[in-house]
């Protein structure tokens, strides 16, 4: 707000005046500041578009727990189990036909290792161009691969061999390169970066500063150890036999498919059979109902803290009569209740042990979701529904996905109500310009006013001296 440094010299210099203007402003400003004003309802409309937010968060998590329930993955859960992990780990996909089979690692996947002459140590090598090939070596013979392109790496006359290894590694050839020494000087060694007989790589002397290719001279020293067969360096595939008979083998460690469904990881070679079992997996049908119990109760006790009143405090929640709020976790709360089509053993989630407590939680009867679990088909049929295909709605996790599907679609309730709020909102700010606005224009009038009546009384002040000078004068003449 403007102020005045010196009026109230008219009013006799003992007026405030901006005391006064200020407390006009503020009394027109009150409908911003007071309490419940403008300035609390932006704040708690605010506040109830973050706790709306906060909520749909939480319906999104029921929603995906449900899904979990409600799709034919959840169901065909199974695990792998290794007689020995620390040889052989496996692992399976949901569907894979509950079998055990037995594994004999016979030889780990190795990528090729190569080393070059040894060289002084710090020396130029030698300019010319060196090309590397990724592909197979067989009895000494090499093939080029089609996956990788052949590599040329370009080599300076000053070219070290700790230059020649950071080309080797820019050039994205599949190889990796790093300098050894020992006590004959430098070598260059070199890595596949990949496992398996076709990882093998090739390095040739394309061009060599003396012009000779082939001698051991310049840079065609490095062709010594890099250019022919690695020998016991080259790079290979795992070897395993599947039931003492059937020899499979991997580029990798991994071994996908060679039985449907599993993947089995060699990480040792193996001195005995390491049996596999793949099973139906009742632990993981378990949390994902655990997991569905925890996520519902997590919006439940949410809205029942939300929407409170407590007699004792006198206090209500943030969304305390809020009849949205309350129709959300009805409509939850009576899908949750909902019957399955299921003409099975369960038809609604009391069947299996998840009953409803005070407060509308659900709590869970251990023994009774157990015994309820030794039925797989039927805990299906009771989420799925009696056609157990999960593309209906007539299971109870089905029901419970489109319920919540339907609250957070893009037109759905959050939506609508988050539009809503923010709606409050700009109303709220536009009421808010409007009462500043006239703020400022009753600041500018009593501003206008109190100027134009301190110039007055300035001017009435100045003529009471005059007149009290001049009567002064007078009585002292007369005397």
């Amino acid at each position: 707000m403007a102020s005045f440094s010196s009026i109230g010299v008219g009013l006799g210099g003992n007026v405030d005046v901006n005391a006064l203007i200020k407390a006009s402003v503020d009394a027109v400003k009150m409908p911003i500041t007071r309490p419940n004003g403008l300035n609390y309802q932006a704040k708690l409309t605010e506040a109830k578009i973050s706790t709306f937010g906060q909520v749909k968060s939480l319906v999104s998590t029921l929603q995906s727990a449900a899904s979990k329930l409600s799709s034919m993955t959840g169901w065909n859960a199974v695990s792998a189990m290794s007689s020995d992990s620390k040889i052989v780990s496996a692992t399976a996909i949901g569907g894979t036909v509950e079998t055990t089979f037995s594994v004999e690692v016979e030889q780990l996947a190795k990528a090729q290792v190569s080393t070059a002459q040894g060289l002084p140590a710090g020396q130029p090598v030698g300019a010319g161009t060196l090309k590397l090939e990724i592909g197979k070596w067989d009895g000494g013979n090499f093939t080029a691969g089609s996956a990788s392109p052949a590599v040329e790496i370009s080599v300076g006359a000053g070219d070290t061999l700790s230059d020649i290894a950071g080309k080797i590694n820019e050039s994205k050839s599949g190889v990796t390169a790093t300098i050894l020494t020992d006590e004959t000087g430098q070598r260059l060694m070199l890595r596949s970066k990949n496992t398996g007989e076709e990882a093998g790589f090739k390095v040739s002397i394309l061009d060599d500063a003396d012009g000779d290719t082939g001698d051991d001279q310049g840079l065609s020293r490095l062709a010594a150890g890099l250019s022919t067969d690695p020998g016991v360096g080259a790079a290979a595939n795992a070897k395993a036999t599947i039931n003492g008979q059937f020899a499979v083998s991997s580029p990798t460690n991994s071994f996908e498919n060679a039985v449907a469904g599993v993947t089995f990881k060699a990480e040792q070679k193996t001195t005995a059979p390491i049996e596999i079992t793949v099973k139906r997996d009742g632990d993981a049908m378990k949390k994902n109902i655990e997991d569905f119990v925890v996520a519902y109760n997590a919006v439940n006790q949410a809205l029942n803290d939300l929407t409170k009143y407590d007699v004792g405090t006198k206090e209500g929640g943030m969304l305390q009569g809020d009849s949205t709020a309350i129709g959300l976790q009805n409509t939850l709360r009576n899908v949750m209740q909902s019957f399955s089509s299921s003409t099975g053993p369960f038809r609604m989630l009391s069947d299996i042990g998840l009953g409803t407590v005070k407060g509308g939680d659900l709590a869970i009867d251990s023994t009774k979701l157990e015994a309820a679990l030794k039925d797989p088909a039927g805990l299906k049929a009771l989420f799925i529904g009696a056609d157990g295909v999960g593309t209906t709605t007539d299971g109870v996790a089905e029901k419970v996905k489109a319920a919540t599907s339907d609250l957070l679609d893009s037109d759905g309730f959050f939506a609508t109500k988050d539009k809503q709020l923010k709606n409050v909102l700009k109303a709220n700010a536009k009421e808010v310009q409007r009462v500043n606005d006239r703020a400022a224009s009753a600041e500018a009038l009593l501003m206008s006013r109190y100027t134009a009546l301190d110039t007055q009384m300035s001017k009435i002040n100045a003529l009471n001296a005059y007149i009290s000078q001049q009567v002064t004068t007078w009585n002292k003449t007369k005397m």
